[in-house]
């Protein structure tokens, strides 16, 4: 394994710094220059209010799904009773014991 000389790291590393701000410049000029373009572009096209609300919407539909699918699996597959129900560790369904009644 052989060992860089110092004069070729800081060479390097000098290189590295002037592509970094060489790309930052051009990012810069690239963002002013869109802005110009589209002054309405930096303006958010919905509310995030309704964003939100949609997403977790949709979150709960596909939590609603996978319950319904573990549920039918667990169903066909084992002779036991389960329910959905939300679980604090996470699980999309839960086993029900039957209570017997004493006699």
């Amino acid at each position: 394994m052989a060992a860089n000389p110092p004069v070729q790291v800081g060479f390097q590393n000098k290189n590295r710094v002037a592509i970094l701000a060489e790309l930052d410049k051009e990012k810069r000029r690239l963002i002013q220059s869109q802005s110009m373009n589209n002054p309405g572009a930096s303006i958010p096209l919905s509310r995030p209010a309704v964003n939100k609300e949609f997403r977790d919407q949709a979150e709960q539909q596909h939590i609603a799904a996978q319950q319904k699918a573990a549920l039918q699996h667990a169903h066909a597959h084992s002779s036991g009773f389960f329910i959905t129900q939300d679980s604090s560790f996470g699980n999309l369904i839960l086993p029900v014991l039957p209570r017997l009644d004493p006699e």
